[in-house]
């Protein structure tokens, strides 16, 4: 029994040896898949490697490609202007040449017939003057029997007329009649023009109209065909604003192109903030999106009218009444004469235009909006408050604004006319989309306006260059002389902010 104790014992351990070989034979296939699996990621990864390294080299050639060809099409262009010029430096040479030879003989021609001319002049001058003299007798015995003759025939024709009564009566009648009817049409075309002018004509005071004319569609029929065509666009189609302030003129849009289409009456609005910040151009749009007309006019206009600005304003508002579209009357600068009667020194003849005014805007209308436009809201009238319906504020752009409205400009100034090829600019190669980020956030307080100018001056400092390149440098540098303007302005700004400070100060009408 111990014997076969130890026995089974020596089985047992053996069944363990066995097990723990299979173990380690196990945990030999494991870590023999690991490191296979290790060298079949390194080889990935070095495939990978190899991959992008040859895509990089191809995409290098390419780019060398593209360069090396670019450098040829640029010599071939410039040995083909050589070859112009050159062509065309001996085409006006033997044009040049054909002229003097020309001229030359043309010369000798004149001068050997002056002097045949001279020499047969001299040759028959007795001639000459002897049918002269024939010719001035002649003319002398005609215009005497004329004379004669006419006198007989009007002297018989007055005693035969002053005779007969009849015809003096008639002909009196006849001079009387003409008279009354030179006169009656003077004034029936007099009145005609200033009906057809009140009506149809544009008024002195509107700078700017999208209203067709008769006469303008006389005048360009193609143009106005295609204005009649075009259809109705986003309001805020190339206008950048904030998020709340988009969100907010966007209902604005909504309610006026429904106003327009269930013929109700319209809102009057008005748009205050620093200058360059979309105002005119939101304005236009409304009016494009809303199927209606627009018509800008600017209230420095009205001042230098004097007495004539209370007629002048009656026109406008009798012109815009006649729009079968609707007509937004958009007003920019208007508290140029829409001042406050009671504290401003301002003359009569601009109090009685702005009489004229809030008699005509008094109640609200279904042929015209009415939108103003100023930097300084504070100086209104208080009749001019009580008239407007709703104040939209538009503030300078933000850090995203400012980065769409470069990205933006950039691509209408200067990316667009590059990759067309029709002018003379091209971009050297950088980040696009970096520089204008980068540009963005060195415009801080920048209105849309100066940075439209910006991107133009771009494109001028392209055409400015030796070889029509726009390079980051120079982006760089025309931002940093920007930038410098709009701090001058600044300072300028609030040099001058002290001096209307003397009066009781008055918070802008929040939106």
């Amino acid at each position: 029994m111990q014997e076969q104790t130890l026995q089974l014992e020596q089985q047992s351990k053996l069944k363990e040896y066995e097990a723990a070989v299979e173990q380690l034979k196990g945990e030999q296939i494991r870590v023999q898949a690991e490191e296979r699996r290790k060298t079949l990621s390194e080889e990935t990864r070095q495939h990978q490697a190899r991959a992008q390294y040859q895509d990089k080299l191809a995409r290098q050639r390419y780019e060398d490609q593209l360069k090396q060809q670019q450098l040829l099409n640029e010599e071939n262009l410039r040995k083909q202007e050589e070859s112009v010029q050159k062509q065309e430096a001996m085409r006006r040479a033997t044009v040049e040449r054909e002229m003097e030879l020309r001229h030359k003989n043309e010369m000798l021609r004149v001068e050997a017939e002056a002097r045949a001319r001279a020499r047969a002049d001299r040759e028959n001058a007795d001639i000459i003057r002897e049918q002269i003299r024939l010719k001035a007798a002649e003319h002398r015995q005609t215009i005497l029997e004329s004379i004669r003759t006419a006198g007989t025939l009007f002297g018989e024709g007055f005693r035969a007329f002053v005779t007969d009564w009849d015809k003096v009566t008639a002909t009196v009648a006849g001079l009387t009649m003409l008279a009354v009817g030179v006169y009656s049409a003077k004034n029936a075309t007099a009145v005609a023009g200033r009906y057809v002018e009140a009506r149809l004509g544009k008024p002195s005071l509107v700078r700017e109209t999208s209203r067709i004319s008769v006469l303008e569609a006389l005048r360009h029929p193609v143009q106005v065909g295609r204005r009649l065509l075009l259809r109705p666009q986003d309001a805020l189609e190339g206008v950048i604003l904030s998020p709340s302030l988009e969100a907010r003129v966007r209902d604005i849009a909504i309610a006026t192109r429904n106003t327009k289409k269930n013929k109700s009456l319209y809102r009057n609005i008005l748009m205050h903030g620093p200058p360059g910040t979309g105002k005119t151009l939101f304005a236009k749009k409304l009016a494009l999106h809303s199927g209606m007309d627009y018509a800008i006019m600017t209230g420095g206009d009205v001042a230098p009218m004097g007495r004539e600005g209370v007629t002048a304003m009656h026109k406008v508002f009798d012109w815009a009444s006649t729009s079968r579209r609707g007509l937004l009357l958009f007003v920019d600068e208007a508290d140029a004469f829409l001042r406050k009667r009671a504290t401003e020194k301002i003359s009569e003849d601009l109090r009685a235009t702005l009489n004229a005014f809030l008699h005509r805007t008094g109640q609200h209308s279904s042929k015209f909006m009415l939108v103003l436009a100023s930097n300084q809201p504070e100086q209104f009238d208080w009749a001019i408050n009580d008239r407007i319906d709703e104040m939209v504020c538009f503030a300078l752009p933000g850090q995203e604004e400012r980065e769409r409205l470069v990205r933006m400009y950039f691509d209408k100034y200067v990316l667009k006319p590059a990759t067309e090829g029709k002018q003379r600019l091209r971009l050297a190669q950088f980040d696009y989309g970096k520089k204008c980020s980068q540009v963005a956030q060195l415009t801080e307080g920048m209105s849309g306006r100066e940075i439209a100018q910006l991107a133009v001056a771009w494109q001028a400092m392209a055409y400015a260059s030796e070889d029509g390149v726009l390079t980051e440098a120079m982006m760089d540098a025309r931002v940093q002389d920007a930038v410098q303007q709009h701090q001058q302005k600044m300072q300028w700004l609030r040099v001058e902010m002290p001096r209307p400070a003397a009066r009781a100060p008055r918070a802008p009408p929040q939106p």
